[in-house]
Parts: structure tokens; sequence; C-alpha cells
């Protein structure tokens, strides 16, 4: 009898990192379409000034650490529950510089 109640616990467990999977994978298609705006702003930005906006660049390197955080936690490759449940993630990378068009 107590192993059928840790299969229920361990389903019930399931059921809800799920929850929070569907969560998060809604998180990341918003999170696609403010990379896609940020990309465009960019772009627009670089063809007027001929020059990249840092703050703009600051913006969507933290974007994209949090994307990686919110694919690591769906694809089941890491347990710690990203934001808005944690602190929102620090950069994984800095920013290339300068930046080059070849």
């Amino acid at each position: 009898m107590e192993s059928n109640k840790s299969i229920i616990l361990s389903r019930k467990k399931i059921g809800i990192r799920l929850l929070y999977t569907v969560f998060f994978l809604i998180v990341f298609e918003i999170l696609k379409i403010i990379v896609q705006v940020t990309v465009l702003f960019q772009y627009v930005y670089l063809f007027i000034t001929k020059t990249y906006s840092k703050p703009v660049r600051k913006f969507s390197n933290k974007v994209s650490s949090y994307a990686y955080r919110v694919m690591r936690y769906v694809t089941l490759n890491e347990n710690t529950l990203p934001f808005p449940f944690a602190d929102f993630p620090e950069e994984t990378d800095a920013p290339v510089s300068p930046v080059r068009f070849e």
C-alpha cells in the first residue's frame, strides 16, 4: 500500500511540473516576440545612427539569458523555477565587443 501512495505523490508532482512547463512555454512564446521586436528596433536604430544601442544590447542579452533558463527548465535540464518564481538571471555571457559588420 505504501508504494501506491508514493506513486500517486510522484504523479502529482509530475502534474504540477507539467503545469509550470505549460506556463513557461507561453512565457517563451512571449520572449520570442520580445526578441523579434528588439532585433528590429536595434537594426532600425543602427541604420539611422550607424551605431548600436548599448541599453538595447544589454536588455536583449538579459532576455536571451532568461530564455535560456526557461528552456532548460521546460526541457527537464534544470529544476529551479525561472523568474518570476526566482530572481531574474544575470547575463550568461558578456556581449562581444566591438560589434563588426563584415
